[in-house]
């Protein structure tokens, strides 16, 4: 999974501190500095490799708006922006200047994490960095509708064409997506690929043969190319 660099840039500390926890709950996002100083960023730029910026507009020495001219000028497309402001009359002027998103102050948790998915594909989803009680929110039917599903429960998911299915004890869930993205946030000490097009969690394996995995009641084919990996799995849990 791609970790992206952030940085956080506001005149305000309380607003900083928000976006901090905010990022916090991100398993994508890692937070590399936070600064008050417009001038300041653009030195953590340079030295961090920064793919994020979250941004305030309205700042002393240089504006968020004349800040990210100078960063794009520099960087070309290669550092992302998201303006964080209270002012909703900059928002043409910063889709003008090609900002992956522009949140208006106060933004709750769920605005945000639907502005920092942009930076992977709109259909991604969002698993959260609690080691207690890791969760996902999985788009699904509808523009802006997702639904929160805790890791912990997923038995295993099934890729169906351009569609992923998750598999729940009671439900499963539909999703535009494919494999290859959902299995780039699951914890991989956790779930195993033993097909094409399935992917399962360890804890709820119940027997396994040469050809088969059984999960609860319900038997999955173990794809040749996968078996290796698959017993190699197993048996370091074996007694």
């Amino acid at each position: 999974m791609k970790i992206f660099k952030c940085l956080i840039v506001d005149d305000e500390p309380p607003a900083i501190r928000l976006v901090e926890k905010y990022v916090e709950k991100v398993a994508f996002l890692t937070l590399v500095a936070s600064t008050t100083k417009a001038l300041e960023a653009i030195k953590i730029i340079e030295e961090n490799d920064i793919d994020l910026v979250f941004l305030d507009i309205q700042m002393p020495e240089l504006t968020g708006i004349q800040l990210s001219k100078i960063i794009k000028h520099s960087h070309r497309d290669k550092v992302n922006i998201i303006f964080t402001t209270a002012y909703s009359q900059f928002a043409l002027e910063s889709y003008d200047l090609n900002a992956l998103d522009y949140l208006l102050k106060p933004f709750a948790f769920e605005r945000f994490y639907q502005a920092v998915l942009k930076l992977k594909t709109p259909e991604e989803s969002y698993v959260s960095n609690s080691p207690t009680e890791e969760y996902v929110f999985i788009k699904t039917d509808g523009k802006n509708n997702f639904e929160k599903v805790y890791v912990k429960d997923i038995q295993y998911i099934e890729g169906v064409k351009n569609y992923v299915a998750i598999h729940l004890q009671d439900k499963r869930i539909i999703t535009y997506n494919t494999l290859k993205n959902i299995q780039e946030w699951l914890p991989d000490s956790e779930f195993i690929k033993i097909h094409k097009s399935f992917i399962v969690s360890i804890k709820h394996i119940t027997k396994t043969s040469t050809i088969s995995v059984f999960v609860n009641d319900k038997e999955l084919p173990l794809g040749n190319t996968h078996k290796t990996e698959f017993f190699e799995s197993i048996n370091s849990k074996r007694m």
